[in-house]
C-alpha cells in the first residue's frame, strides 16, 4: 500500500444546525457547528483531529461519514464525492468507512449478543453465507484480544475496556479502509486507556488502516498520529506533521493548548509556562467577526476584527490561519 495515495479530501466542509422558533418554527439562526474546513488524509495514515470540547470535533467526523448531512462542500472519498450520492449509492460506500463511538456503554445495544453486535454489519451487507459468520465473529473478537467463548455475552457483562474493543471488532467486521475514532478512550479508566490506544496501532499496521483520529488531548494525539489539526469554533487553525505541529506550535491557540498540558517529569512540570487564554469560548450560532479566535488572543490586530485569515502554508507541510504569518 502506498502512504501517498490520497483516500479522503475534504472540501470546504460546512455544517449548520438551524435554530426554529415559535409555533411556525420559523428559523431565526444558525449553529455553525463545521464552518469551511478542509484537509486531506492519505491511506495508511493517522490524522488527529483535535481542540477544545463543542469545536466541531465529533460533527466534523459524522458529516464526513454522512451520519449528517453536510450543509455544504464536498467530501471525496477514493475520488468519490460522498455529498451527492443518495443513501442506495453510499450504503456500498459504508462498507469502506466505520466509526468507534466514545462511549462503549451507550454505543452497544444492550439487548444483542456480542456475537449479535459483531455480525450485524456482515448480516445487512450481506457479506458471507450464515454457516461463516460465527468463525467470522471468532476471528474478529481474536484480532481485538476478546476470547472466542465471549460472544454469547451481552454488553452490560463486560468492563468498558473490553465494551470498547467489541466496538472495534464490529468496526472492523466490514473490512473498512478508513476508520473515524470519535475519542475511542476518554470514556475509559486511565489503566484501560493505553492498551485500547495500543490495540488500535497494532490493527492499523496488520491491517493497514486508515484513521481520523478525533480527541482533545494532544499528547495523546501526537504520540499516534502522523498529522494533526488544530480546530477552534468550527474552523481549522493549524494543521502539520504531528512531530512539527507539537515542538512548534505556530498558532497562538495551538500554543495555549499545548502549554496546558502537564509534564511527567516534575522538573519540567514546575518549569513549564501556561498561557493563560482571557475570556471564553464565544457561542457558535454567533461567532466574532473575522477571525473567530480574536476574542481571546494575546496578539490581536485591527484586521483580525474584519478579515478572515485564510489557512495557507507558512512552512512545507505546516499550515495556519493567522494574520501574523500574512
Amino acid at each position: 500500500m502506498k502512504e501517498n495515495t490520497k483516500l479522503l479530501e475534504v472540501k470546504n466542509l460546512k455544517k449548520y444546525y438551524p435554530i426554529k422558533k415559535g409555533i411556525f418554527k420559523r428559523t431565526t439562526g444558525h449553529v455553525y457547528a463545521v464552518d469551511d474546513i478542509s484537509f486531506e488524509l492519505h491511506k495508511g495514515r493517522t490524522l488527529g483531529l483535535v481542540g477544545e470540547s463543542g469545536c466541531g470535533k465529533s460533527t466534523t467526523g459524522r458529516a464526513i461519514l454522512q451520519l449528517h448531512a453536510p450543509t455544504g462542500g464536498e467530501v471525496l472519498f477514493n475520488g468519490t464525492n460522498l455529498v451527492n450520492l443518495s443513501q442506495k449509492q453510499l450504503r456500498p460506500m459504508r462498507q469502506k468507512m466505520q466509526i468507534i463511538f466514545q462511549d462503549p456503554y451507550a454505543s452497544l445495544n444492550p439487548r444483542l449478543t456480542v456475537e449479535q453486535i459483531v455480525s450485524e454489519p456482515i448480516i445487512v451487507h450481506k457479506l458471507l453465507p450464515k454457516d461463516e459468520i460465527i468463525d467470522r465473529v471468532a476471528e474478529l473478537l481474536g484480532l481485538v484480544g476478546l476470547e472466542a467463548e465471549l460472544m454469547s455475552r451481552y454488553p452490560h457483562e463486560f468492563s468498558g475496556g473490553q465494551r470498547q474493543r467489541v466496538s472495534v471488532a464490529r468496526a472492523l467486521a466490514l473490512n473498512p479502509e478508513l476508520i473515524v475514532c470519535d475519542e475511542p478512550i476518554s470514556a475509559l479508566d486511565v489503566s484501560i486507556q493505553a492498551q485500547v490506544l495500543n490495540l488500535l496501532i497494532r490493527l492499523q499496521k496488520e491491517l493497514g488502516l486508515t484513521y481520523l483520529f478525533i480527541a482533545h488531548d494532544l499528547s495523546m494525539v501526537h504520540h499516534v498520529s502522523d498529522e494533526m489539526a488544530v480546530m477552534y469554533l468550527g474552523t481549522i487553525v493549524e494543521e502539520g506533521a504531528s512531530d512539527d505541529l507539537y515542538r512548534n506550535p505556530l498558532h497562538p491557540y495551538t500554543k495555549a493548548l499545548i502549554s496546558a498540558e502537564p509534564k511527567a517529569n516534575p522538573r519540567l512540570e514546575m518549569e513549564r509556562q501556561r498561557i493563560i487564554l482571557e475570556g471564553e469560548i464565544p457561542s457558535p450560532i454567533n461567532p466574532p467577526s473575522g477571525c473567530k479566535f480574536r476574542t481571546r488572543c494575546p496578539h490581536v490586530m485591527d484586521i483580525c476584527s474584519s478579515e478572515r485569515p485564510e489557512l495557507k502554508e507558512v512552512e512545507s507541510g505546516r499550515r495556519v490561519a493567522c494574520h501574523l504569518f500574512n
